[in-house]
């Protein structure tokens, strides 16, 4: 259903020129990256940790990994969890888990930005470079 890179906030996509990533990480390791956020909005959009990795191709052991350890990191948990039997289980986002989800788009967005005005300056620079070696 999904592609595998595509993520469902406002269609952004990295600088062709410069390109980062961003990992933001707590005493034990990564807390928030591009890739567990996009497992976050999955979860939102599915209800379901078991459908949200099958959307990433991604094993379900390995999203609950990351689920319990972007838990485990936060003050709050950022997904809550419900165990299957006779009505099914399911997963869904905390109040702080949207929060978290809107703050890093935002980070990202802002990097997005910072990446680009820094290869505008880079160009300017190669460009007064070639004007000097003409002259």
């Amino acid at each position: 259903m999904h592609a595998k890179s595509s993520h469902s906030h406002k269609g952004l996509k990295a600088s062709a020129g410069f390109r980062g990533r961003i990992w933001i990480d707590g005493k034990e390791g990564t807390f928030l990256g591009y890739g567990r956020v996009i497992l976050l909005e999955r979860i939102r959009e599915y209800g379901s940790i078991t459908q949200a990795a099958k959307s990433m191709e991604m094993s379900y052991r390995h999203a609950w990994e990351l689920v319990a350890s972007m838990n485990s990191q936060s003050i709050r948990p950022l997904v809550e969890a419900a165990t299957g039997g006779r009505g099914g289980g399911g997963a869904c986002l905390t109040e702080d888990g949207e929060k978290a989800v809107n703050l890093f788009w935002q980070f990202y967005t802002d990097f997005q930005k910072f990446l680009k005005q820094e290869e505008k300056k880079l160009i300017s620079l190669k460009q007064i470079g070639k004007r000097k070696r003409r002259s």
